[in-house]
């Protein structure tokens, strides 16, 4: 059991970890509204999933996992997360590419500071702050898988 919560501690500091610190004098995104509503929503829906169980929240990571990148998912082995950004860190991130990828995402790219809560039948077995990753790609928001970093 103890090797399944450092895996899984281990794939939370994935999540937050591999995308860094976030360079700079953080700055608003000049979002619309509407825009900004649409990532809000896109975390609550994450979050909701989450506290509905393991499968709804790995079906939704899987349905809202951007499309140029649909192939690599990961497994959380059973967990599910929170995710609780940090909203006036959000900002435009335009030169980002997944790590270990050469591609950049279609779509305009947004960085936001976040904690996450990872948990495991019903206990937490971690908790971190880094930056996750997520796209506007015609109309829609798009995430990363968390094993990606986000």
């Amino acid at each position: 059991m103890a090797e399944r919560i450092a895996l899984l501690v281990a794939s939370l500091a994935l999540l937050a970890g591999c995308a860094g610190p976030v360079a700079g004098t953080p700055r608003a995104a000049t979002l619309s509204d509407g825009d900004r509503a649409k990532f809000k929503e896109f975390y609550e829906r994450l979050n909701k999933a989450g506290d509905q169980g393991v499968s709804q929240q790995s079906k939704l990571l899987k349905d809202t996992q951007h499309p140029d990148f649909r192939q690599k998912t990961c497994d959380l082995r059973g967990a599910t997360i929170k995710v609780e950004p940090t909203w006036s860190t959000l900002r435009t991130d335009a030169d980002w590419t997944p790590p270990g990828d050469k591609t950049h995402p279609r779509g305009d790219v947004y960085v936001v500071a976040v904690t996450i809560t990872l948990r495991q039948e019903g206990a937490v077995v971690g908790n971190q702050i880094g930056s996750v990753h997520v796209v506007l790609l015609d109309d829609e928001v798009y995430g990363f898988a968390p094993c990606l970093g986000g």
